[in-house]
Protein backbone atom coordinates (compact mmCIF):
# COMPACT_ATOMS: atom_id res chain seq x y z
CA UNK A 1 0.00 0.00 0.00
CA UNK A 2 1.33 3.29 -0.68
CA UNK A 3 3.21 4.71 2.32
CA UNK A 4 1.56 8.33 1.81
CA UNK A 5 -1.34 7.36 4.42
CA UNK A 6 1.34 6.17 7.32
CA UNK A 7 3.75 9.52 6.25
CA UNK A 8 1.01 11.77 6.32
CA UNK A 9 -0.35 13.34 9.78
CA UNK A 10 -4.16 15.04 9.55
CA UNK A 11 -2.14 18.38 10.66
CA UNK A 12 -1.24 18.59 6.65
CA UNK A 13 -4.61 18.73 6.07
CA UNK A 14 -5.32 21.92 8.14
CA UNK A 15 -3.34 24.36 6.56
CA UNK A 16 -5.21 27.26 5.15
CA UNK A 17 -8.11 25.95 6.17
CA UNK A 18 -10.26 28.21 7.91
CA UNK A 19 -11.40 28.40 11.74
CA UNK A 20 -14.51 26.74 13.45
CA UNK A 21 -17.16 28.91 13.18
CA UNK A 22 -19.96 27.57 15.43
CA UNK A 23 -23.74 27.20 14.91
CA UNK A 24 -25.33 26.46 18.21
CA UNK A 25 -28.47 24.54 19.15
CA UNK A 26 -30.01 27.99 20.20
CA UNK A 27 -29.66 29.57 16.63
CA UNK A 28 -32.32 29.61 14.00
CA UNK A 29 -32.68 27.32 10.87
CA UNK A 30 -32.27 30.25 8.76
CA UNK A 31 -28.95 31.15 10.82
CA UNK A 32 -28.26 27.12 10.20
CA UNK A 33 -29.52 27.48 6.05
CA UNK A 34 -26.83 30.41 5.79
CA UNK A 35 -24.17 28.09 7.46
CA UNK A 36 -24.98 25.59 5.95
CA UNK A 37 -24.49 27.43 1.76
CA UNK A 38 -20.87 27.69 2.33
CA UNK A 39 -20.14 24.05 4.05
CA UNK A 40 -18.64 21.32 2.70
CA UNK A 41 -21.44 18.03 2.07
CA UNK A 42 -24.58 20.29 2.70
CA UNK A 43 -24.63 19.84 6.76
CA UNK A 44 -22.59 21.65 9.66
CA UNK A 45 -22.03 20.64 13.01
CA UNK A 46 -24.17 21.41 16.02
CA UNK A 47 -22.68 22.61 19.22
CA UNK A 48 -24.01 23.76 22.51
CA UNK A 49 -23.05 27.34 23.73
CA UNK A 50 -19.96 27.79 25.46
CA UNK A 51 -19.68 28.35 28.91
CA UNK A 52 -17.42 31.77 28.44
CA UNK A 53 -16.67 33.54 25.37
CA UNK A 54 -12.69 32.57 25.55
CA UNK A 55 -14.22 28.89 25.71
CA UNK A 56 -12.74 26.79 22.80
CA UNK A 57 -14.02 24.52 20.33
CA UNK A 58 -14.37 20.98 22.18
CA UNK A 59 -15.86 17.76 21.24
CA UNK A 60 -17.66 17.34 24.07
CA UNK A 61 -20.21 20.06 22.97
CA UNK A 62 -20.97 18.85 19.84
CA UNK A 63 -24.17 16.97 19.78
CA UNK A 64 -24.66 16.34 15.75
CA UNK A 65 -25.28 17.51 12.46
CA UNK A 66 -27.77 19.41 10.58
CA UNK A 67 -28.28 18.85 6.97
CA UNK A 68 -29.96 20.63 4.29
CA UNK A 69 -32.65 17.55 3.81
CA UNK A 70 -33.55 17.85 7.35
CA UNK A 71 -34.36 21.35 7.44
CA UNK A 72 -36.74 21.03 4.07
CA UNK A 73 -38.09 18.02 5.97
CA UNK A 74 -39.09 20.06 9.12
CA UNK A 75 -40.17 22.94 7.30
CA UNK A 76 -42.42 20.27 5.30
CA UNK A 77 -43.97 18.29 8.20
CA UNK A 78 -44.61 21.91 10.45
CA UNK A 79 -46.35 23.33 7.66
CA UNK A 80 -45.94 26.96 8.42
CA UNK A 81 -43.67 28.42 5.82
CA UNK A 82 -41.35 30.90 6.96
CA UNK A 83 -42.01 31.09 10.17
CA UNK A 84 -40.70 27.18 10.67
CA UNK A 85 -37.03 29.08 9.61
CA UNK A 86 -37.26 31.07 12.38
CA UNK A 87 -37.32 27.50 15.21
CA UNK A 88 -34.51 26.45 16.55
CA UNK A 89 -31.88 24.11 15.51
CA UNK A 90 -31.85 22.25 18.66
CA UNK A 91 -35.52 21.22 17.31
CA UNK A 92 -34.13 19.68 14.43
CA UNK A 93 -31.02 18.15 14.74
CA UNK A 94 -30.68 14.65 15.50
CA UNK A 95 -28.32 13.62 18.76
CA UNK A 96 -25.26 11.69 17.36
CA UNK A 97 -21.73 12.49 19.11
CA UNK A 98 -20.16 9.55 16.89
CA UNK A 99 -20.28 12.06 13.59
CA UNK A 100 -17.78 13.79 14.86
CA UNK A 101 -13.97 13.42 16.91
CA UNK A 102 -11.50 15.43 18.08
CA UNK A 103 -8.02 14.35 17.31
CA UNK A 104 -4.49 15.63 17.64
CA UNK A 105 -3.37 17.34 14.60
CA UNK A 106 -0.34 14.40 14.44
CA UNK A 107 -2.77 11.89 14.30
CA UNK A 108 -1.64 9.65 11.06
CA UNK A 109 -3.59 9.77 7.98
CA UNK A 110 -4.17 6.35 7.79
CA UNK A 111 -5.77 6.75 11.62
CA UNK A 112 -8.14 8.96 10.26
CA UNK A 113 -9.52 7.33 7.35
CA UNK A 114 -10.19 4.27 9.36
CA UNK A 115 -12.27 6.53 11.73
CA UNK A 116 -13.80 7.95 8.72
CA UNK A 117 -14.76 4.34 7.51
CA UNK A 118 -16.80 3.66 10.77
CA UNK A 119 -18.56 6.70 10.50
CA UNK A 120 -17.13 10.17 11.46
CA UNK A 121 -17.59 12.57 9.15
CA UNK A 122 -16.27 15.58 10.99
CA UNK A 123 -13.05 16.15 12.64
CA UNK A 124 -11.85 19.15 15.27
CA UNK A 125 -8.44 19.60 14.92
CA UNK A 126 -6.09 22.07 16.59
CA UNK A 127 -4.71 24.44 13.68
CA UNK A 128 -1.58 26.02 13.16
CA UNK A 129 0.50 26.59 9.83
CA UNK A 130 3.46 24.76 12.00
CA UNK A 131 2.42 22.40 10.54
CA UNK A 132 3.59 23.02 6.73
CA UNK A 133 6.16 20.76 5.93
CA UNK A 134 6.38 19.24 8.63
CA UNK A 135 5.63 15.62 6.77
CA UNK A 136 8.97 13.91 5.70
CA UNK A 137 9.39 10.34 5.46
CA UNK A 138 8.74 8.79 9.20
CA UNK A 139 7.72 12.53 10.40
CA UNK A 140 5.44 11.75 12.52
CA UNK A 141 7.97 9.42 14.92
CA UNK A 142 7.79 11.07 18.41
CA UNK A 143 9.95 9.84 20.82
CA UNK A 144 10.30 6.55 18.75
CA UNK A 145 6.01 6.00 18.88
CA UNK A 146 3.88 6.93 15.86
CA UNK A 147 1.41 9.60 17.09
CA UNK A 148 -1.95 7.94 17.67
CA UNK A 149 -5.61 9.56 18.42
CA UNK A 150 -5.35 11.53 21.95
CA UNK A 151 -8.50 9.26 23.32
CA UNK A 152 -6.94 5.87 22.29
CA UNK A 153 -3.49 6.59 23.58
CA UNK A 154 -1.79 6.32 26.66
CA UNK A 155 -1.78 8.81 29.43
CA UNK A 156 2.31 8.78 28.83
CA UNK A 157 1.32 9.30 25.08
CA UNK A 158 -1.26 12.00 25.11
CA UNK A 159 1.46 14.41 27.69
CA UNK A 160 4.19 13.58 24.91
CA UNK A 161 1.56 14.77 22.01
CA UNK A 162 0.69 17.31 24.22
CA UNK A 163 3.90 18.75 25.11
CA UNK A 164 4.79 18.32 21.06
CA UNK A 165 2.18 20.71 20.33
CA UNK A 166 3.01 23.24 23.45
CA UNK A 167 6.83 23.20 21.90
CA UNK A 168 5.39 23.93 18.29
CA UNK A 169 3.97 27.56 19.68
CA UNK A 170 0.24 26.56 18.85
CA UNK A 171 -2.76 28.67 20.07
CA UNK A 172 -5.85 27.74 20.87
CA UNK A 173 -7.45 27.51 17.23
CA UNK A 174 -9.22 25.01 15.92
CA UNK A 175 -10.71 23.98 12.38
CA UNK A 176 -12.90 21.50 11.16
CA UNK A 177 -12.31 18.44 8.82
CA UNK A 178 -14.65 16.87 6.26
CA UNK A 179 -14.29 13.90 4.40
CA UNK A 180 -14.51 16.27 1.44
CA UNK A 181 -10.76 17.33 2.89
CA UNK A 182 -9.58 14.63 3.20
CA UNK A 183 -10.73 13.40 -0.80
CA UNK A 184 -8.44 16.36 -2.06
CA UNK A 185 -5.87 15.30 -0.41
CA UNK A 186 -5.74 12.00 -1.98
CA UNK A 187 -7.04 13.18 -5.28
CA UNK A 188 -3.64 14.88 -5.11
CA UNK A 189 -1.89 11.67 -4.71
CA UNK A 190 -3.17 9.46 -7.57
CA UNK A 191 0.18 8.39 -8.22
CA UNK A 192 0.88 7.66 -4.78
CA UNK A 193 -1.97 5.30 -4.77
CA UNK A 194 -1.02 3.82 -8.06
CA UNK A 195 -2.90 1.37 -9.58
CA UNK A 196 -5.57 1.59 -7.82
CA UNK A 197 -7.35 4.87 -8.78
CA UNK A 198 -7.00 3.75 -12.64
CA UNK A 199 -8.74 0.97 -11.44
CA UNK A 200 -12.21 0.34 -12.60
CA UNK A 201 -15.00 0.51 -9.88
CA UNK A 202 -17.14 -2.43 -10.55
CA UNK A 203 -13.08 -4.45 -10.29
CA UNK A 204 -12.20 -2.65 -6.98
CA UNK A 205 -15.78 -3.78 -5.10
CA UNK A 206 -17.04 0.13 -4.86
CA UNK A 207 -20.56 -0.03 -5.67
CA UNK A 208 -22.65 -0.24 -3.28
CA UNK A 209 -25.88 -2.19 -4.55
CA UNK A 210 -27.62 -1.36 -1.26
CA UNK A 211 -29.33 1.71 -2.25
CA UNK A 212 -32.58 3.40 -1.66
CA UNK A 213 -34.84 3.85 -3.94
CA UNK A 214 -38.53 5.27 -4.07
CA UNK A 215 -40.36 5.34 -7.33
CA UNK A 216 -41.46 8.33 -8.88
CA UNK A 217 -44.77 7.76 -8.24
CA UNK A 218 -44.43 8.04 -4.52
CA UNK A 219 -45.17 11.20 -2.34
CA UNK A 220 -42.05 13.13 -2.24
CA UNK A 221 -42.41 12.65 1.82
CA UNK A 222 -41.75 9.07 1.24
CA UNK A 223 -38.26 9.34 0.65
CA UNK A 224 -37.85 11.24 3.36
CA UNK A 225 -38.66 7.88 5.80
CA UNK A 226 -36.33 6.32 3.57
CA UNK A 227 -33.33 8.57 3.35
CA UNK A 228 -30.22 6.76 4.93
CA UNK A 229 -27.45 7.73 7.21
CA UNK A 230 -24.61 7.40 4.48
CA UNK A 231 -24.92 8.78 1.57
CA UNK A 232 -27.91 11.06 2.92
CA UNK A 233 -29.62 9.67 -0.67
CA UNK A 234 -32.88 8.10 -2.28
CA UNK A 235 -32.88 7.32 -5.98
CA UNK A 236 -36.00 8.12 -7.78
CA UNK A 237 -36.99 5.25 -10.13
CA UNK A 238 -39.29 3.73 -12.63
CA UNK A 239 -39.34 0.37 -12.73
CA UNK A 240 -39.34 -1.37 -16.12
CA UNK A 241 -41.15 -4.48 -17.19
CA UNK A 242 -37.70 -6.78 -16.61
CA UNK A 243 -37.23 -5.23 -12.85
CA UNK A 244 -34.37 -3.14 -13.74
CA UNK A 245 -34.36 0.54 -12.30
CA UNK A 246 -33.75 3.36 -14.42
CA UNK A 247 -33.11 6.27 -12.24
CA UNK A 248 -35.03 9.59 -13.02
CA UNK A 249 -32.89 12.03 -9.94
CA UNK A 250 -32.30 11.99 -6.22
CA UNK A 251 -33.74 13.33 -3.41
CA UNK A 252 -30.88 14.35 -1.10
CA UNK A 253 -28.93 16.31 1.10
CA UNK A 254 -26.66 17.16 -1.76
CA UNK A 255 -29.63 18.26 -4.22
CA UNK A 256 -31.08 20.31 -1.67
CA UNK A 257 -27.71 22.32 -0.39
CA UNK A 258 -28.67 25.61 -1.67
CA UNK A 259 -32.41 25.48 -2.32
CA UNK A 260 -34.98 27.79 -0.90
CA UNK A 261 -35.96 25.44 2.06
CA UNK A 262 -39.67 26.71 2.28
CA UNK A 263 -39.82 26.23 -1.50
CA UNK A 264 -38.70 22.78 -1.28
CA UNK A 265 -40.83 22.05 2.23
CA UNK A 266 -43.84 22.76 0.13
CA UNK A 267 -43.12 20.36 -2.88
CA UNK A 268 -42.42 18.05 -0.28
CA UNK A 269 -45.00 17.81 0.76
CA UNK A 270 -47.60 18.22 -1.84
CA UNK A 271 -46.27 16.52 -5.01
CA UNK A 272 -44.67 13.19 -6.07
CA UNK A 273 -41.21 11.85 -5.86
CA UNK A 274 -40.82 12.71 -9.60
CA UNK A 275 -42.47 16.05 -9.62
CA UNK A 276 -40.32 16.68 -7.03
CA UNK A 277 -37.09 15.72 -8.69
CA UNK A 278 -38.24 18.00 -12.07
CA UNK A 279 -38.92 21.09 -10.14
CA UNK A 280 -35.52 20.70 -7.71
CA UNK A 281 -33.49 20.57 -10.54
CA UNK A 282 -35.14 23.59 -12.67
CA UNK A 283 -34.82 25.59 -9.25
CA UNK A 284 -31.37 25.37 -9.13
CA UNK A 285 -31.19 26.06 -12.94
CA UNK A 286 -33.24 28.83 -12.32
CA UNK A 287 -32.30 30.47 -8.94
CA UNK A 288 -30.19 33.74 -9.81
CA UNK A 289 -33.32 34.97 -11.42
CA UNK A 290 -36.50 36.34 -9.61
CA UNK A 291 -39.49 34.14 -11.33
CA UNK A 292 -42.98 35.98 -12.40
CA UNK A 293 -45.22 35.23 -9.33
CA UNK A 294 -48.58 33.36 -10.53
CA UNK A 295 -51.47 33.89 -9.08
CA UNK A 296 -52.15 33.20 -5.43
CA UNK A 297 -55.15 31.08 -4.78
CA UNK A 298 -57.47 31.93 -1.38
CA UNK A 299 -55.79 28.62 -0.57
CA UNK A 300 -52.10 29.06 -0.94
CA UNK A 301 -50.28 29.90 1.96
CA UNK A 302 -48.47 33.11 1.73
CA UNK A 303 -44.81 33.83 3.08
CA UNK A 304 -42.54 36.54 2.65
CA UNK A 305 -38.81 35.62 2.21
CA UNK A 306 -36.68 36.97 4.82
CA UNK A 307 -34.07 39.43 4.19
CA UNK A 308 -30.64 37.59 3.27
CA UNK A 309 -32.40 34.89 1.52
CA UNK A 310 -31.90 33.75 -2.18
CA UNK A 311 -33.70 35.86 -4.79
CA UNK A 312 -36.72 33.48 -5.83
CA UNK A 313 -40.71 33.31 -5.77
CA UNK A 314 -42.08 34.97 -3.09
CA UNK A 315 -44.83 32.52 -3.15
CA UNK A 316 -45.92 28.98 -2.35
CA UNK A 317 -47.01 27.52 -5.52
CA UNK A 318 -45.48 25.01 -8.52
CA UNK A 319 -43.70 28.04 -10.45
CA UNK A 320 -41.72 29.23 -7.13
CA UNK A 321 -39.66 25.61 -7.44
CA UNK A 322 -39.54 25.62 -11.34
CA UNK A 323 -42.67 23.97 -12.47
CA UNK A 324 -45.15 25.04 -14.92
CA UNK A 325 -48.67 24.05 -15.25
CA UNK A 326 -47.77 21.42 -17.75
CA UNK A 327 -44.59 19.73 -16.29
CA UNK A 328 -46.79 19.18 -12.97
CA UNK A 329 -47.58 15.30 -14.68
CA UNK A 330 -44.29 15.19 -16.73
CA UNK A 331 -42.63 12.23 -15.08
CA UNK A 332 -44.86 10.05 -16.21
CA UNK A 333 -42.94 11.03 -19.63
CA UNK A 334 -39.94 9.17 -19.91
CA UNK A 335 -38.13 11.18 -22.74
CA UNK A 336 -39.06 14.35 -19.90
CA UNK A 337 -35.86 13.17 -18.53
CA UNK A 338 -33.93 13.09 -20.92
CA UNK A 339 -33.45 16.69 -21.08
CA UNK A 340 -31.20 17.78 -18.22
CA UNK A 341 -33.66 18.80 -16.17
CA UNK A 342 -33.44 16.28 -13.73
CA UNK A 343 -30.19 14.54 -14.48
CA UNK A 344 -28.61 13.14 -11.29
CA UNK A 345 -24.68 12.50 -10.86
CA UNK A 346 -23.99 9.50 -12.25
CA UNK A 347 -21.00 7.26 -13.46
CA UNK A 348 -20.93 3.92 -15.40
CA UNK A 349 -19.89 0.59 -13.67
CA UNK A 350 -16.51 1.10 -16.27
CA UNK A 351 -15.80 4.03 -14.76
CA UNK A 352 -12.62 4.01 -13.13
CA UNK A 353 -12.00 5.16 -9.23
CA UNK A 354 -9.92 8.48 -9.54
CA UNK A 355 -12.81 9.41 -12.81
CA UNK A 356 -15.16 8.78 -9.69
CA UNK A 357 -13.09 11.01 -7.10
CA UNK A 358 -12.86 13.91 -9.63
CA UNK A 359 -16.51 13.80 -10.18
CA UNK A 360 -17.74 14.10 -6.60
CA UNK A 361 -15.29 17.08 -6.13
CA UNK A 362 -16.13 18.89 -8.78
CA UNK A 363 -19.59 18.71 -8.25
CA UNK A 364 -19.36 18.90 -4.59
CA UNK A 365 -21.29 15.87 -3.89
CA UNK A 366 -21.83 13.28 -1.26
CA UNK A 367 -22.06 10.28 -4.32
CA UNK A 368 -22.30 8.79 -7.61
CA UNK A 369 -25.11 7.08 -8.80
CA UNK A 370 -23.67 4.02 -10.63
CA UNK A 371 -25.81 2.41 -14.02
CA UNK A 372 -24.95 -0.28 -15.81
CA UNK A 373 -22.57 -0.08 -18.74
CA UNK A 374 -23.90 -3.02 -20.45
CA UNK A 375 -27.44 -2.38 -20.40
CA UNK A 376 -28.96 -1.44 -23.55
CA UNK A 377 -31.20 1.43 -21.65
CA UNK A 378 -29.41 4.57 -20.19
CA UNK A 379 -29.85 5.15 -16.79
CA UNK A 380 -29.71 1.19 -15.38
CA UNK A 381 -28.86 1.56 -11.99
CA UNK A 382 -27.27 -0.87 -9.85
CA UNK A 383 -25.73 0.77 -6.97
CA UNK A 384 -24.15 4.04 -5.57
CA UNK A 385 -20.10 4.92 -4.63
CA UNK A 386 -20.35 7.24 -1.09
CA UNK A 387 -17.00 8.48 0.51
CA UNK A 388 -16.51 5.27 2.74
CA UNK A 389 -16.54 3.28 -0.32
CA UNK A 390 -13.61 4.96 -1.92
CA UNK A 391 -11.77 5.36 1.50
CA UNK A 392 -12.47 1.50 1.79
CA UNK A 393 -11.11 0.66 -2.03
CA UNK A 394 -8.28 2.99 -1.13
CA UNK A 395 -6.92 1.69 1.94
CA UNK A 396 -7.92 -2.25 0.93
CA UNK A 397 -3.99 -2.73 0.63
CA UNK A 398 -3.01 -1.25 3.90
CA UNK A 399 -0.75 -3.12 5.79
CA UNK A 400 -0.08 -2.81 9.94
CA UNK A 401 2.87 -0.83 9.41
CA UNK A 402 4.19 1.23 6.36
CA UNK A 403 6.96 -0.22 4.20
CA UNK A 404 10.46 1.01 4.15
CA UNK A 405 12.72 1.35 1.39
Amino acid sequence: MAAVFFHHVVGDLTVGKPEVAELHDTDTLDDAARAIASSPEGAVPVWRPRATPDDPPSGARFIGMISALDIAAFVAAAGIGDRAMRAVVGEVVQPNPGLLREIDPGTRLIDALELMRHGVKRFLVRKSGSWKGITKRFSVLYNGKWLKNMESTSPNAASSSRQLSSSMGLADKFCCLSREDVLRFLIGCLGALAPIPLTQISSLGVINPQYCYVEASAPAMEAIEKIPQDPCAVAVVETMPDGTRKILGDISTYKLWKCDYVSAAWALANLSAGQFVIGADENAAMSMSVLPEPPVSPSSPVEEISPGRSPRAKKFSSRSIGFQANQMSAWRMRSSFHRGRSTPLTCKSTSTLAAVMAQMLSHRATHVWVTDAESEEDGVLVGVVGYTDIFNAATRSTCSSPTTS
